[in-house]
């Protein structure tokens, strides 16, 4: 009986194993649930919008290009400014006067003392103390000081050559320039040319009374009265008479190269041989070509 107790006690321990190895088995562990998705709410969306919203385009500005400021705020503008100033006054002008055209009177005594220093060094400014204890003056100083007539006359006739003058350069310091020069060649004083555009005037010269005589009216009609030929009869006459119009070109005949063969050249004498020979053999050199 002890044996068959033992296997049954065997029986029941390996059936008890069994079972619980079946049970561990089956049991799954449920899969852990994702947290809900919350749903979209009114602030996410605005969210999402803001962020989809486009910026405001800015002004596309050329950055080539300084932006106007009307009288300007930087020195160096200011001296530009006053400059163009005295360029456009015929009389000096003090620094007082150039800082009420500038508009300057609430900048500070530094400022303005900085100006005075700038115009006093530059080139195109000529700066006059005065003695007598009144305020200094400044003028514009262009490339030839004449501001009137009689000065542009005086002038013209001290050149000791007769190159002329050019008018842009006068009027440069000289506002009335125009005006003079075109009154002086009404009055036979002067010789201008002028610009095909405008009708400005371009170079001038002076114009000597000497020079100018009056012609007889006889000798006016008579030279009134010679016909010129047609410009299609003159050429004609001027080939029959074996000359070149000079309004055609001119066609000259190339004569055709001859290539020349070059020559060969003779050798200059060579080494002399059959010296034992000299009384048997002739010498006929002199038959050579």
């Amino acid at each position: 009986m002890s044996y068959l107790d033992s296997q049954l006690n065997a029986f029941r321990s390996h059936l008890t194993a069994s079972s619980s190895k079946i049970s561990n088995k089956r049991t799954v562990t449920a899969p852990a649930r994702a947290a809900p998705s919350p749903t979209p709410s009114q602030a996410s969306t605005s969210s999402k919008n803001d962020l989809k919203r486009k910026r405001p385009e800015s002004p596309k500005v050329p950055y080539s290009q300084p932006a106007d400021t009307g009288t300007g705020t930087y020195i160096m503008t200011q001296v530009t400014y006053a400059i163009d100033y005295l360029k456009s006054k015929n009389t000096p002008q003090t620094l007082s006067d150039i800082i009420s055209y500038l508009s300057l009177q609430h900048r500070d005594d530094d400022y303005k003392k900085l100006i005075q220093r700038i115009l006093t060094q530059h080139e195109k400014v000529n700066y006059e103390r005065r003695r007598d204890g009144r305020e200094a003056t400044f003028s514009f100083r262009p490339v030839h000081n004449i501001r009137s007539s009689e000065g542009l006359l005086r002038y013209l006739q001290s050149q000791p050559t007769a190159q002329g003058l050019n008018a842009r350069k006068l009027r440069d310091g000289w506002a009335d320039a125009e005006d003079a020069i075109n009154q002086l060649q009404k009055e036979g004083k002067l010789l201008v040319t002028r610009n095909k555009k405008d009708n400005h005037a371009r170079m001038v010269w002076p114009n000597d009374p000497s020079l100018s005589f009056d012609i007889d009216q006889d000798y006016r009609s008579v030279w009134h009265k010679i016909k010129l030929p047609e410009p299609a009869a003159l050429a004609d006459e001027l080939e029959r008479e074996g000359l070149t119009p000079a309004n055609k070109s001119r066609n000259v005949k190339v004569k055709p190269k001859v290539q020349e063969k070059p020559k060969r050249k003779q050798r200059a004498g060579g080494r002399t041989t059959n010296v034992h020979m000299a009384g048997v053999l002739k010498d006929y050199s002199h038959l050579k070509k």
